[in-house]
């Protein structure tokens, strides 16, 4: 796996939320860019990852069972039993965090709306992911994939589920153990 397939399938968890939420089985196309949001090129304008990773991501995940295929659409969607135990286990060996130098960016982790006042921290430092239009200064905090600031300014869920993960990945083991509940919680 590499570190943008768990962006993917954030991503795809995200459009699940979103028909749930709708009530509808088939969402929408896109008005962006006309799309189905859950092709290739939807979500590669979605997440800004190209559509030959799109792909080979969505491969891996397949393979790997980490993805399934819905029976009725025959799209990818995840297995969120399995991302959720990934995430919460094994994403901080495989794709550690370090907080780096101060920098201009977007919060993340426990800085994020998502955990905003859920812990309380003896630092005033935050972290952030490096981004041009990011408000915040902070500790800067390599992002899963280069392009996830900009596809969290376009989507909150994303943004949120983002946000529970570098927790996960920065974070001590109570820090971790919190936004690992909370994940739980969203990813169902």
């Amino acid at each position: 796996m590499k570190s943008q397939d768990v962006v993917i399938l954030l991503k795809l968890a995200t459009l699940e939320d979103a028909e749930q939420d709708s009530g509808s089985i088939l969402r929408p196309r896109e008005p962006e860019s006309g799309e189905d949001p859950y092709s290739v090129r939807g979500l590669e304008a979605a997440l800004g990852i190209s559509k030959t990773e799109v792909s080979a991501s969505i491969k891996r995940s397949l393979a790997s069972g980490i993805a399934i295929k819905d029976r009725k659409s025959g799209r990818p969607k995840p297995n969120r039993r399995q991302l959720r135990e990934f995430i919460a286990h094994g994403l901080k060996f495989v794709y550690p965090a370090r907080p780096g130098p101060m920098q201009r960016g977007m919060p993340t982790a426990f800085a994020a709306q998502v955990l905003r006042g859920s812990l309380h921290s003896a630092g005033s430092l935050i972290n952030v992911w490096p981004y041009a239009r990011g408000e915040e200064m902070g500790q800067s905090v390599e992002p899963l994939f280069k392009t996830v600031p900009e596809a969290a300014e376009r989507d909150e869920r994303l943004y949120a589920y983002l946000a529970l993960v570098d927790a996960i990945r920065l974070g001590n083991q109570r820090e971790a153990n919190l936004a690992s509940d909370m994940l739980k919680e969203r990813l169902g």
